[in-house]
């Protein structure tokens, strides 16, 4: 009976004709999603870098939510910070997909630091298709069809990149608060995005114990709900890091990762978190897997001449 209680929430929205926004997503490995959050962090690492991630919350229960991130970025230098984001999200009987395309504008600031100005502009898909338990034959016009519906969404990020290995970022996604509609039959069905306003920031402290302790933050809110993630990791000579995460009201959890191959930048990570609400005695907890990629391109040859007029 508990394993239904994502399934239930939905059909009582559902039979409303009307469907209330859920929260963005939950990610363990936030720190490797800053851009699709906060466009102003787009390209202010040096490479084109790719980053994937998937998320399996909450194993084991029914109509619990599964997500997958993919973003690509790429510092262009004088010209600022390019990126693509790419976003899936399914829940109960519901789809969401965000795609959106990131500019950043890096502002340096003396000796101090970057400030990286970003937008982010693109579309929200939301979708759903139910499926009703029997009997079937009993037409019920309060209970909704199959829709789909896309429309415009548009985020926008302040980030500051210190320079003695700290950071500092605000932004807001969803900021038009896209309502998606869709008559189905005599049925209106519509689906509006919520606002969301988002905090980080995170400190570096090198030659600790052998390795360097990295802490970060990011605290979210849609002026409803708020929740904030800490973790702490330890990484060991940019070869491997372990840590630990604690999420308000919802989660702890246990990440490990680590560069398996030397002489490339690939990232390979995994978390854990143990579910500390409601759900807990249905849940075996949250599985959360990251790939990224990152590549350089080579600085061009230096070309010399021997031509006696250029000696």
């Amino acid at each position: 009976m508990k394993k239904k209680i994502i399934l239930l929430t939905s059909f009582l929205s559902l039979a409303t004709g009307a469907i209330v926004a859920q929260q963005d997503k939950l990610l363990t490995h936030f720190i490797y999603d800053k851009m699709s959050i906060n466009p102003g962090e787009t390209g202010l690492d040096d490479g084109i870098c790719a980053t994937t991630i998937y998320r399996n919350q909450w194993d084991k229960v029914n109509g619990a939510p599964n997500s997958a991130v993919l973003n690509v970025e790429a510092n262009a230098k004088r010209f600022g910070g390019f990126g693509l984001s790419f976003f899936h999200d399914a829940i109960g009987f519901n789809r969401q997909n965000n795609v959106l395309l990131n500019y950043a504008y890096p502002l340096t600031v003396g000796n101090a630091g970057i400030l990286g100005i970003g937008v982010g502009v693109g579309i929200v898909n939301f979708g759903m298709s139910p499926v009703w338990v029997p009997p079937t034959t009993l037409v019920d016009p309060t209970l909704p069809a199959s829709f789909s519906a896309t429309n415009l969404d548009l985020n926008f990020g302040l980030y500051w990149k210190g320079k003695s290995d700290y950071y500092v970022g605000l932004s807001s996604t969803h900021l038009n608060e896209s309502l998606l509609k869709q008559t189905v039959g005599t049925i209106d069905q519509t689906y509006q995005t919520a606002r969301h306003y988002y905090i980080m920031g995170g400190k570096k402290f090198l030659d600790v114990a052998g390795g360097d302790i990295d802490a970060q933050i990011l605290m979210r809110t849609d002026l409803v709900k708020f929740s904030a993630d800490i973790n702490v990791r330890y990484m060991w000579r940019d070869i491997a890091y372990g840590g630990l995460t604690y999420r308000t009201i919802d989660a702890v959890g246990l990440m490990i990762g680590g560069k398996p191959f030397q002489g490339i930048d690939m990232t390979v990570g995994y978390s854990y978190d143990v579910t500390t609400n409601k759900l807990a005695s249905v849940s075996r907890g949250s599985h959360e897997i990251l790939l990224k990629y990152c590549y350089y391109i080579p600085l061009p040859p230096i070309t010399r001449s021997n031509h006696p007029r250029w000696l």
